[in-house]
């Protein structure tokens, strides 16, 4: 196969990549994959959540630090990245809710801001792209606008009448959301922690998610990657102001977590290739018709 395989990663902010899909990342980087992060916006409004990195300074220059903090990522994994340029919408917070800032990334006619992803997928070529569902993945109002934005783009991108200054046309091939947090990957981990005898630090996590309302997608695609569970890890650490690495996220293992489910996992939306699913890999099909 003389054509190198291609995926892109499409979030919201910089430290998504880290927490969502990295090791599958930095697996298919590694096995000669060209891999390229969109980040929509550059994270401006995200609270500083590592009490460590609570300091003046990096407060009003929290733009570009998690610059910083995504570029040590991006190194870490082994992966391009590239920022859409949109600024980042907050999550408000309040009963009533109060209205998103004038400008954001959020309010924007989907249109509008599809143009830089439009762009980008004609430029990268991506064989797969990765976004989040419907819901964002969890309802901040960028993630439910990066899910807005990536399915337009996903067309758009192959219509040569449409974003005609944004490049030539390009048509990605297959198109997953990201499954990040299944129940039963945390109830096989509670499992496992409970035979050893261990304290399970996702216990209280877990009750207070069980009755939330959110899509619950099939997983159609399982890509083990526990052998980059550690290199994910470390791209999410150096996003030093957005996690705290004394926090329960780190708190067992890699090793036992690579025991109770050792993918990552995705949903499959949109595939212009023969594939069959359950699938083992998010090439599959188009290893086969690039062979063609």
């Amino acid at each position: 196969m003389s054509e190198r395989l291609r995926l892109m990663a499409v979030h919201a902010h910089p430290d998504d990549e880290s927490s969502k899909g990295a090791a599958t990342m930095a697996r298919y980087a590694r096995e000669g994959a060209e891999v390229l992060v969109v980040t929509l916006t550059g994270g401006e409004r995200g609270d500083i959540l590592n009490p460590a990195m609570e300091r003046p300074e990096i407060r009003e220059n929290i733009a570009e630090v998690r610059r910083e903090e995504m570029n040590r990522a991006r190194e870490i994994l082994g992966v391009e990245q590239e920022f859409a340029g949109f600024v980042d919408s907050g999550l408000p917070e309040g009963d009533p809710l109060p209205p998103l800032p004038e400008g954001c990334f959020a309010t924007l006619p989907v249109e509008d801001a599809a143009e830089p992803l439009v762009a980008a997928i004609r430029r990268f070529r991506p064989h797969v792209i990765l976004t989040y569902d419907e819901n964002g993945g969890y309802p901040h109002p960028d993630h439910i606008m990066t899910h807005k934005v990536s399915m337009h783009a996903f067309d758009a991108a192959a219509e040569p009448n449409a974003y005609p200054d944004a490049g030539d046309p390009w048509q990605p091939l297959k198109l997953y959301y990201f499954v990040s947090f299944p129940p039963e990957r945390f109830e096989a981990l509670a499992k496992i922690l409970a035979e050893r005898g261990l304290d399970n630090p996702f216990e209280e996590w877990m009750e207070r998610i069980k009755d939330r309302e959110r899509p619950r997608w099939e997983i159609t695609t399982r890509v083990e990657c526990s052998e980059y569970f550690d290199i994910a890890h470390d791209a999410l650490r150096a996003h030093a102001t957005q996690i705290d690495p004394n926090g329960f996220w780190f708190a067992v293992p890699n090793a036992v977590v690579a025991e109770a489910w050792p993918t990552e996992d995705y949903h499959l939306v949109r595939s212009l290739v023969d594939t069959e699913v359950p699938e083992q890999d998010l090439f599959a099909g188009v290893r086969e018709a690039m062979r063609v």
